[in-house]
């Protein structure tokens, strides 16, 4: 389980270190893709194939179903973990998600993602001021 934000650089190498709390979990392999809202998605490698076999099932009618199958699966890149916890996030994913030196590593108990430090704070920041509106619409799924 992932739980937690933790704010790390990402060096010239385009390395990224994962929190040590996460790195359990995540293993020697793990999945890097575009996720939404302009982060990214890192999965461990389990978790990435229970999701990989429900987006290959949507189906080729679907527009909607076949572009998001598109972005996540043509954007997935498979990372092994180095010795030091640290990822490669290669540049066609740091462009997507605008990523500059300074990242956001997240925690969303199935996966973790990561912001641009800015962008995580501007979404942070305006997620909290509708969290009652948001609040009221969970209630009318029953959450």
């Amino acid at each position: 389980m992932f739980l937690g934000e933790y704010t790390y650089s990402i060096d010239e190498k385009k390395r990224l270190a994962i929190p040590p709390k996460f790195r359990p979990t995540l293993g020697s392999r793990s999945v890097l893709t575009r996720g939404l809202d302009r982060c990214l998605f890192l999965y461990p490698l389990k978790e990435w194939e229970q999701l990989a076999a429900k987006l290959s099932g949507l189906g080729l009618a679907q527009a909607d179903a076949r572009g998001f199958a598109r972005l996540m699966l043509a954007g997935a890149m498979e990372t092994n973990t180095d010795a030091m916890g640290r990822i490669l996030v290669p540049d066609y994913l740091k462009e997507y998600a605008g990523l500059e030196k300074k990242v956001v590593v997240a925690g969303l108990y199935d996966r973790v993602e990561i912001w641009d430090e800015k962008t995580w704070s501007e979404y942070k920041e305006k997620t909290e001021s509708e969290v009652g509106d948001i609040a009221e619409r969970l209630k009318e799924l029953g959450v």
